[in-house]
């Protein structure tokens, strides 16, 4: 994706609407909008994949 394309947020897979979710209960949403996933730390990056990780496991228990 290049810099200045902004995702189009209505057309994502279901994965992709966790990531952006968690994305934005973390706060980092605006971030990500502006600057793209690059710009978030390892840890920012790590937090978001256990989260998905968490709740892929707690849909799959349902």
């Amino acid at each position: 994706m290049s810099k200045n394309k902004k995702p189009d947020l209505s057309n994502l897979t279901p994965e992709e609407e966790l990531k952006y979710e968690i994305a934005q209960e973390l706060g980092l949403l605006d971030q990500v909008l502006e600057k793209g996933w690059k710009s978030l730390s390892a840890k920012e990056t790590g937090r978001i994949g256990g989260l998905m990780t968490r709740r892929k496991r707690e849909l799959q228990k349902q």
